[in-house]
């Protein structure tokens, strides 16, 4: 019961939060209000805590109040100093990257061979349909050449960690969620810039061979790093393994905010514009890839799997090719966009599946109880 008053404490924080947000930007005092609408967001995400329905969308809600606050206040997260702060942005990148090599093992390469059929789908599909549906909404919605480039740009990026928890909520086959993830990181270095240069050659310049090499560093060369210090370190270092996901949740929030902090004029002319658009590339992933799965007759725990997996993008990964690109304040505005919106339509579309248990899981437990009478 206190736990659980503890939290309604913050549900009471954020709406008087909310509600001192809105008088003061009905009475245009915006400095002020920057700080109440992230504090909402923050004691929103705390509160969410206590539910496990919502529980998996309160990082999410960090990220908004992270973003929203960086749309306030731009200048905090521009530089200190002489210092520019884009320039972490490629570090944590590889800060996140090594992260995620610490976590793999030889168990996830073996399951390539174990399940051919269902990676080699889920990778072709990733890397056909979001792309080819972030050039149809570039060109449909007639955006200025580089922030289409960026919408494009996402699309030819592998798909993310976030796309394993959500497999993981939303009871799907976990084991192929993070083999499809694995091996679309490892071949990315040659098949995102192909893609880019491919359909986004003729909104912006794209120099694949320079495109390579920065992949290269900032996925392989640290997942490889990673996956060494897992077998060499790992268990020296036990403690690493509960701080490197808090260290990578706050290395994606400082991007996001380094990155709307440089784009904030520009969103501010197409923000609600690319919101939709961003919106639904994200859901035509889900969708698609769902579909797709399903007239190829895979089960549905599988179906899930690669719906996840195309929908979910590494927007960490676009950020950083924005900035080496140097066009983080256009390019880098989709990334910056569809990072919070994958993650809350993956959130919702987890927590339905998790409360709709696969076919085959109601009949295996249907066997199971009738072999128990």
């Amino acid at each position: 019961m206190q736990r659980l008053s503890i939290h309604n404490i913050f549900y009471l924080a954020a709406t008087v939060f909310l509600i001192t947000w809105l008088i003061l930007t009905i009475n245009h005092l915006n400095n002020i209000a920057g700080w109440l609408l992230m504090f909402f967001f923050f004691c929103l995400a705390i509160a969410f805590r206590g539910k496990q329905f919502l529980k998996g969308l309160s990082f999410t809600v960090v990220i908004i109040g992270v973003v929203s606050f960086a749309m306030y206040h731009p200048e905090y997260f521009k530089s200190i100093g002489d210092f520019k702060l884009s320039t972490l942005i490629i570090p944590l990148l590889q800060i996140i990257m090594f992260g995620m090599g610490t976590e793999l093992s030889l168990k996830d390469f073996v399951n390539v061979v174990r399940m051919p059929k269902g990676i080699i789908v889920g990778v072709v599909f990733h890397y056909l349909i979001m792309p080819l549906v972030g050039f149809s909404i570039a060109t449909l919605f007639h955006f200025p050449s580089e922030i289409a480039a960026g919408i494009i740009l996402v699309g030819c990026c592998p798909s993310g960690l976030a796309s394993n928890v959500m497999s993981y909520l939303a009871r799907a086959n976990l084991a192929l969620s993070v083999s499809v993830t694995t091996i679309s990181t490892l071949i990315a270095p040659f098949l995102t810039p192909l893609m880019l240069k491919l359909l986004g050659g003729s909104f912006v310049q794209i120099d694949f061979w320079a495109m390579v090499w920065d992949i290269t560093k900032i996925v392989i060369i640290p997942i490889v790093a990673g996956l060494a210090f897992h077998y060499l370190m790992h268990k020296k270092f036990t403690w690493l393994d509960k701080l490197m996901p808090l260290i990578s949740m706050a290395g994606i929030a400082c991007i996001l905010a380094i990155m709307v902090s440089a784009g904030r004029d520009n969103l501010l002319k197409v923000g609600a514009l690319l919101l939709v658009a961003t919106f639904l590339h994200n859901v035509a992933g889900f969708v698609l890839g769902y579909l797709s799965a399903r007239l190829l007759k895979f089960h549905e725990r599988d179906c899930r799997t690669i719906a996840l997996e195309v929908g979910m993008q590494n927007a960490g990964l676009a950020t950083g090719l924005a900035l080496t690109m140097g066009k983080i304040a256009t390019a880098g505005l989709a990334p910056a966009i569809f990072g919070p919106v994958m993650n809350v339509n993956g959130s919702c579309l987890a927590s339905w599946w998790h409360n709709h248990l696969p076919k085959e899981k109601i009949e295996e437990e249907k066997v199971m109880e009738m072999s128990l009478t």
